[in-house]
């Protein structure tokens, strides 16, 4: 006979493994992938080791699904400022300062999630989540050049080139004065689309 949870005890499982996830987000954002050992998110969250591995098999795949459920997040809010009224340049622009500000307000969350060394299974998410990224400024700049807003050029490289200089700069040391970094990496994304006001304010 196969033995099949009851609700409660599902209900129990998935709480437990909610809080375990809660737990492994506040350790990624104080600690780095280095400091999201098994052991440490059950002492957070305030279970036993064993549980924690009940619902995953190691670290890489606990951080991967954590990649899953922060970066989501981080897409929806770029994606939610590609939206916005306003020119092409303006939107992509939007982008770029939504995915600076929101990763400056977390910078060693930001360090994790865009450059810090990993394991493969969560490597693989990183690059899953960047073509994220690059896809939402390529849908943008398609829509100039096929307009005659932007110079022709290839989207996808394009895209690319402004999202790979976003990380860069955002997990590099040049962003001691925050305010000074997103607006040079807002006016770089500007020239780089060769839109006709490539300054920013």
């Amino acid at each position: 006979m196969v033995y099949r949870r009851t609700p409660r005890i599902q209900a129990r499982m998935d709480s437990q493994r909610a809080a375990i996830l809660d737990a492994a987000i506040e350790l990624l954002a104080e600690r780095g992938y280095a400091g999201c050992s098994m052991a440490a998110v059950a002492a957070q969250a305030g279970v036993a080791t064993g549980s924690v591995y009940r619902h995953f098999p190691g670290k890489a795949e606990l951080v991967a699904e954590l990649f899953q459920l922060v970066v989501t997040r981080e897409v929806e809010a770029v994606e939610l400022a590609a939206e916005q009224p306003g020119t092409v340049p303006e939107r992509v622009v939007a982008v770029v300062e939504t995915f600076a500000s929101r990763a400056l307000k977390a910078p060693r969350l930001a360090y994790a999630l865009l450059a810090e060394p990993v394991d493969a299974p969560v490597e693989e998410q990183r690059l899953v989540f960047r073509r994220a990224f690059r896809d939402v400024v390529a849908r943008r700049v398609a829509e100039g050049v096929r307009t005659g807003v932007l110079p022709p050029q290839d989207a996808d490289i394009t895209a690319a080139a402004i999202i790979g200089a976003g990380a860069e700069v955002l997990t590099g040391p040049l962003t001691s004065d925050s305010t000074d970094a997103v607006s040079e990496l807002c006016t770089f994304t500007l020239r780089a689309l060769g839109a006709t006001d490539a300054t920013h304010p």
